[in-house]
């Protein structure tokens, strides 16, 4: 999934998103496990799947803390 398509969705989205990739992960790793596994580089597309989600998700409390603290700060010298 792009990560455009990423940002668009909301929180609860990529929280089910992440959790749906996580199931995935550990299906991967029993495959791989018992020597079924045939796409090995499926392991690193899940995994940079998981970063990007937990980037956005991570700017995007970085920007409402950034956000909430400016508005306090501005509150206090007015």
């Amino acid at each position: 999934m792009k990560t455009s398509e990423l940002r668009e969705k909301t929180a609860e989205q990529l929280v089910e998103l992440e959790g749906q990739l996580r199931d995935q992960l550990i299906r991967l790793s029993v495959l791989k496990a018992t020597q079924r596994s045939t796409n090995t580089a499926q392991f690193g597309v899940v995994r940079r799947e998981i970063a990007r989600i937990k980037t956005i998700a991570r700017e995007r409390d970085l920007t409402t803390r950034t956000s909430g603290a400016a508005q306090s700060v501005a509150g206090k010298k007015a």
